[in-house]
Order: C-alpha cells, then sequence, then structure tokens
C-alpha cells in the first residue's frame, strides 16, 4: 500500500502511533498487501494488453493519432501497475527476509542494506501512485479544456512535465525533511513530518477536491455540444451523455474507495501521535478504528490498477493476441475507425462505419470549425458500442450530408470518454 508511514518506519527512533499500526500483525499484513497487488497487477496487465476479439479495425483507413486523453488513461493504468510492482517486491522482501525489518529497527546499525531497501521501495511506491494522481488530475482537465474549447488535441507534452516534475519534486523534498539530518537519526517532530504528509495527501486530496467540479462541467458542455446549432437533443444524444456520466462517476468511485481510507487511518494515527499515552484505555476505540482501516488499506491501494481499468474500459475479456502484426494495427481508434465487436462480424455496422468515414473525409473542408466539436466529443466516447452505432442514424442518406453534418460532428466527437481501447502494446 501507499502510505507516508511506511517511509517514518524507516527511522528507527519512530513515533508510537506509526510503530503501532506497522508492527501490529505485519505478516498478516504483508500477506494480505502482496496478494491484493499480485492480484491487481495480474487483471491490471490483462486488460490493457490487446485482444484477438473486441476492439477491430474496419476497413483500410489509416488508424488516427490517438487522443491526449486516451494516452492519459493508459499513463495512469501503467503508473498504477508500477506501484503495484513495488508493493510486491517490498511485501516479498519483508515476508521472506524478515530480517530487514529487524534491521531497521535497530538505531545505530552498520549495515545499510535495512534502511536502503525500506526507503527506496518506499519512494518507489509513492513515486508511482503519486504520479497517477497527477496524471488523473490532468485527464479531468484535459476532458474539459478538449469539449470546452473544441481543441481536438492537447498538449501531452506538457503533462508529463507537470506530472512526473511535481510527484518527483515532492517526493524528493516530503522525503528529505522526513530523514533530516540522517535516516538512522530522523530528526523528532511534527515540523519534519507534516510536510512529508502534506506532499503525499496533496495531489490525492487535489483528485477529490477537483475532479468532480471539472467532470460536472465537462458533462455541462458536452450537453451543450450535442444540442449543435439546431437545439435538437435527442435519446441517441441523450444516453450518450449519460453514458459519459457514468464513467466519470465510475472513475471517482474507484478513487474515493481506494484512498478514502488512507484519509481516515492517517487522521486517527495523527490523534494518536498527540496523545500522551496511546495506550490508554481510553484510546481503545480510536487504535481499534486505525488498525482496522490499516488493514483496509493495504487491500484496496493495490487494487487501485485494476479498478481503474474497469472504469476506464470495462471488462476487455480474457482473449488475448500478442501477434507482431496485432501489435502493429492496435487501435487507438475512434469511433470513425473502429468498434466493439462482441458479436462477431457485423456488415451492416461496417458499412455504416465506413459511411461515416467518406463522411467525415468529405465534410473536413466544408465544416471549417464544426469539425473541431467532432474532434472534441471524439476524445470523449472513443471505442463506445452506443455511440459508435448511434451516430450514423441521421447520416444514412449521402443527400442528406449537408443537412446531418451538425448532428453528426456532434455525436461523432464523443469517441474516446466512454470507452477507450485498452493499450498501445
Amino acid at each position: 500500500m501507499a502510505s507516508p508511514r511506511l517511509e517514518t518506519f524507516c527511522c528507527p527512533n519512530r513515533d508510537a502511533a506509526t510503530e503501532l499500526a506497522v508492527s501490529f500483525q505485519p505478516v498478516l499484513f504483508g500477506a494480505l498487501s502482496l496478494a491484493s497487488a499480485a492480484v491487481s497487477l495480474m487483471f491490471a496487465v490483462l486488460q490493457v494488453l490487446p485482444k484477438r476479439k473486441g476492439y477491430r479495425r474496419l476497413g483500410q483507413y489509416p488508424v488516427p493519432r490517438p487522443a491526449s486523453s486516451s494516452r492519459i488513461l493508459f499513463i495512469i493504468s501503467v503508473c498504477d501497475i508500477l506501484g503495484c510492482a513495488g508493493i510486491i517486491v517490498r511485501s516479498s522482501v519483508w515476508l521472506g527476509l524478515p530480517s530487514i525489518i529487524e534491521g531497521i529497527s535497530v538505531a545505530n546499525n552498520t549495515d545499510v542494506l535495512p534502511e536502503a531497501f525500506c526507503v527506496g521501495s518506499a519512494m518507489w511506491i509513492q513515486l508511482f501512485f503519486s504520479a497517477s494522481f497527477w496524471w488523473t488530475f490532468c485527464y479531468a482537465v484535459d476532458v474539459f479544456l478538449v469539449v470546452k474549447t473544441s481543441a481536438g488535441i492537447s498538449t501531452i507534452v506538457l503533462y508529463h512535465m507537470i506530472t512526473w516534475g511535481l510527484a518527483m519534486l515532492l517526493c524528493v523534498e516530503g522525503v528529505a525533511m522526513l530523514y533530516y539530518p540522517s535516516i538512522s537519526d530522523c530528526e523528532q517532530g511534527l515540523q519534519h513530518a507534516i510536510p512529508h504528509y502534506i506532499t503525499t495527501y496533496a495531489p490525492m486530496l487535489l483528485v477529490l477536491i477537483a475532479n468532480p467540479v471539472f467532470f460536472s462541467r465537462t458533462v455541462s458542455a458536452v450537453t451543450s455540444l450535442l444540442k449543435g446549432r439546431q437545439g435538437i437533443y435527442t435519446e441517441n444524444e441523450r444516453r450518450l451523455a449519460n453514458e459519459i456520466k457514468i464513467r466519470f462517476f465510475k472513475i471517482m468511485l474507484v478513487f474515493i474507495v481506494c484512498w478514502a481510507p488512507n484519509i481516515i487511518n492517517e487522521c486517527l494515527l495523527f490523534y494518536l501521535e498527540m496523545q500522551p499515552d496511546i495506550s490508554d484505555s481510553s484510546l481503545r476505540d480510536i487504535r481499534n478504528a486505525a488498525l482496522t482501516t490499516w488493514f483496509i488499506m493495504g487491500i484496496l491501494n493495490p487494487m487501485q490498477a485494476f479498478l481503474n481499468t474497469l472504469a476506464f474500459h470495462g471488462w476487455t475479456g480474457l482473449d488475448v493476441d500478442l501477434s507482431p502484426q496485432r501489435s502493429r494495427e492496435l487501435a487507438w481508434d475512434s469511433g470513425s475507425t473502429s468498434v466493439p465487436n462482441t458479436t462477431g462480424q457485423n456488415p451492416v455496422v461496417a458499412t455504416t462505419l465506413l459511411y461515416q468515414s467518406h463522411v467525415q473525409e468529405v465534410q473536413k473542408n466544408k465544416m471549417g470549425n464544426g469539425q473541431q466539436h467532432s474532434d472534441a466529443i471524439s476524445v470523449l466516447s472513443e471505442g463506445s458500442e452506443s455511440s459508435t452505432v448511434e451516430i450514423h442514424i441521421s447520416s444514412e442518406l449521402p443527400g442528406d450530408v449537408d443537412a446531418d453534418g451538425e448532428s453528426l460532428e456532434n455525436s461523432e466527437t464523443l469517441a474516446g470518454l466512454i470507452d477507450t481501447p485498452p493499450s498501445p502494446f
């Protein structure tokens, strides 16, 4: 799991609240964390691997460049997977080599390996989960900007600079303050611990507070975009907007379920830390609640990797395709070039999609700014079966291309938010 208490545990002169949590049933806690992380990593990797059935290319049209939001979702999954890998390594070593934990607890120990492993593994886990938080925030900002401003492609390089820069800066700064003047003789006092906890929980709280606001405003912007110039909001468009709401809700639900126990646990341990004697009988319920949430954290934190892929893509199946040709052709496709295929070949859908691609090419030079709306919504509902098929209702007749252009643009723009393809392998 990811908790600043595990980095505090690397100090031999750790506080009593941290000692209470980390020393309570360490074997059981390590086993639960290891099992949760292993299951989550296995299914998360399975989710993002390309599949033989599912997102298939239609026709010979070139695969479009992946939207920035699609890339962000994949990067979030990679960060979660790497964080789980760190938990697996740390839990395995702690279970298999208990002398490592004993060496950490010895003050002025000449063997630096236990402390080095403790700090290194804790920083690895914090870095990648913190980066996952920042990328989740960037995803909310990106989908809002893409829909609100109708800017088809965002600056993914800028997101990389912000997320990795802030994640590494805050991680290093927090650890430096915590382990001053040295790991074997950490300075005690809240003035050193609090900055470390702030750097850990700041991006988490940012996602919990800011993302719902951006998601809510994005949904409002999508609704306006779907109505278009004609002021028509059909049942198909309403259903599409509702799917976007559900996807945002699932993303936030996974985040809250996985990380709310951390905030509750930290508040309880901080309260205990402020007491003169945490073993007092009057604090029994607080101690039990803190230990309960500690174990819940150990199970739910690693599960974010798998649960996030379910929120992003749904269940993608077990039929993995690792062939080189498939890897080259894997589609980060928009709704105009790909469609989920769960029932086998569907020539009607294929024909409709190819016709839609033709309509888009014809309109690309005629619509000007109107095409920007198409690009924007494709970031939001890429790969959605309902959005992909329903898009074509108003464009079945070639003679109505101009009349139905607005409906086609607005609906087709929703091809990246509801369900992006699993991975770019």
